[in-house]
């Protein structure tokens, strides 16, 4: 059933196609500025909630393959809403807590508004990637520029010696460029290799940008991201040929990314940054109220307040955030939101297994954002992810992924023709 049929019924053919081509172009925009969030809100919050608005008002329809994560959703934000009560000074003219219920409120409708769009119309899971590594080559290489302050002013684009792009913090940065580096990767092995070059010359924009963003939780992401996508493309694509194309490219790949590294470590402030940040354990991290110790301290006080702490709470208490997605949904959302983050993850991640190497139009960008959800499942242990904005995308092409596979079972039941 299409997630706009309403509009058939009240607008003409041609206007029609006009309004969609016409939505379709403001929700590229939208993945534009995704790599620019400087500063909450950010102009992708205010662009994404117009055009969400928008797209309701003219019949956008939820699915009975998408209602469950909006529910999921919505759930989540009571706990959150509910956490705001207990906050101590919240009517003393303290908004923070409340602007960040907010802003995961919207987070959320995102997620679910990508689902139901994609569901929509397979055709913009293309567009979509396609705007999101565009958006991704222009702030890696205001990163990469601000790091060795090519030019004057582009310091902003850095923080603590760290390339960060237009992001608030390298550890965003880092991770936000790894669904669209994976996807370069995924073009070069399949694709055409007369553009091999100018999807290569863009991979090493991203990777450099991952590197400089000394971000631990971004290496290893990309790691076991390409990792990941290699091992899964060999289940799929089994021939010999294949597989030797992927031998030679990884290896070239490898060779490349040890020059550029050695090339990179020449750099002293590259060089000392580098040996620092490949410490398994910072000084943050163990001692005193370093952020292990914070983990156990915060999942302790987690059992006394079931219905949290307050958004931003933690912080003013044991002078850092949670940096640990599971017990950020506790102390921010309360064990009722936690019981949803929970479940939607799992959901999420059967949702993608399920349908991951069936052979689809859009089976490489369920596969690619499926691999990189599961990547982030990871690294929450360590940072906190409930509001990136990268990663509810990611949810919503996972589930928009699905709601498709669904519609297609149902027409091939029926005996129709699935498009």
């Amino acid at each position: 059933m299409s997630a706009i049929a309403p509009i058939h019924a009240r607008v003409a053919q041609p206007q029609l196609a006009t309004l969609r081509l016409i939505g379709t172009a403001c929700v590229a925009l939208g993945v534009l500025l995704s790599g620019f969030v400087i500063a909450e809100p950010a102009p992708y919050e205010l662009w994404l909630a117009l055009i969400i608005g928008l797209w309701f008002i003219l019949g956008l329809k939820i699915s009975r393959s998408v209602a469950p994560l909006l529910a999921l959703f919505l759930t989540f934000n009571v706990g959150g809403m509910l956490s705001l009560t207990q906050m101590r000074d919240l009517g003393g003219g303290h908004l923070d807590g409340p602007i960040y219920v907010a802003v995961s409120t919207f987070l959320a409708l995102s997620a679910v508004f990508y689902a139901a769009i994609i569901e929509d119309n397979a055709n913009r899971l293309k567009l979509i990637f396609n705007t999101w590594v565009i958006a991704a080559i222009i702030t890696a290489s205001l990163g990469i520029l601000g790091y060795f302050h090519a030019f004057p002013g582009f310091g902003i684009f850095t923080r603590y010696d760290r390339a960060m792009g237009a992001f608030q913090d390298p550890n965003v940065f880092g991770p936000y460029l790894v669904a669209p580096t994976l996807y370069l990767i995924h073009g070069i092995l399949i694709g055409d290799l007369k553009k091999a070059p100018l999807k290569a010359f863009g991979l090493s924009i991203l990777a450099f940008g991952i590197f400089l963003s000394f971000s631990r939780a971004a290496w290893g992401l990309f790691g076991f991201s390409a990792v990941a996508l290699i091992f899964f493309m060999l289940l799929k694509h089994r021939s010999n040929r294949f597989r030797l194309r992927i031998l030679v490219m990884s290896l070239a790949a490898i060779m490349l990314m040890v020059v550029g590294l050695i090339i990179a470590l020449q750099f002293h402030q590259v060089s000392d940054l580098f040996s620092t940040r490949t410490q398994l354990v910072q000084d943050y991290d163990g001692g005193h109220l370093g952020r292990f110790e914070r983990h156990r301290i915060g999942f302790m006080l987690s059992m006394e307040r079931p219905l949290g702490i307050g958004p931003l709470v933690f912080s003013t208490l044991f002078r850092e955030d949670e940096h640990n997605i599971w017990l950020k949904t506790l102390t921010t959302y309360g064990w009722l939101g936690f019981t949803c983050w929970v479940s939607m993850i799992c959901w999420t991640i059967y949702i993608g297994f399920r349908n991951l190497l069936k052979e689809r139009p859009w089976q490489p960008f369920l596969m690619i954002a499926w691999i990189v959800i599961l990547g982030h499942v990871g690294i929450g242990n360590v940072i906190d992810t409930d509001h990136w904005r990268h990663l509810y995308m990611l949810i919503g092409i996972v589930w928009g992924c699905g709601a498709l596979e669904q519609r297609y079972q149902h027409r091939l039941a029926q005996g129709g023709f699935a498009t």
